[in-house]
């Protein structure tokens, strides 16, 4: 078979190259670790449901903490139950979970422990947002 148009060939190998290219900045910029991660939660829950972040310690083992939401639950109390659920679930010697303001978590390492990245991996509650942010 002879391709008839290099030049269109030549075009889709140089999009699919650079669309390649943009995509492994985008999953680089996105690993960026960090000692204090603020969650700022918004909107109130209007259905029950879970939300599953993923806490990776640079050289460590990602943990996977799952919450449990409760339909009606406000801003706030969203943020107390994902303040709860983490400190359930992450290991005390390493990261302390605390509220801010209400409706912001902050996550922060430990003294010697590594720096980490969080990752939103779901969230099926109606009506609540989460804002991950460098502090």
């Amino acid at each position: 078979m002879r391709i008839q148009n290099p030049t269109a060939t030549g075009r889709v190998l140089l999009l699919t190259t650079t669309l390649l290219a943009l995509l492994t900045a985008a999953v680089a910029a996105q690993a960026s670790p960090s000692n204090k991660w603020r969650l700022q939660f918004s909107g109130g829950a209007n259905s029950d449901g879970t939300i599953v972040l993923l806490i990776s310690p640079e050289g460590g083992t990602p943990i996977e903490a799952s919450i449990a939401i409760k339909d009606g639950a406000g801003e706030n109390s969203v943020a107390a139950a994902v303040v709860k659920g983490l400190k359930a679930q992450l290991p005390k010697d390493h990261f302390k979970v605390e509220r801010d303001d209400g409706e912001d978590v902050l996550i922060k390492k430990k003294r010697g422990a590594p720096d980490f990245d969080v990752t939103i991996v779901s969230i099926d509650v109606k009506g609540v947002r989460i804002s991950p942010e460098h502090e």
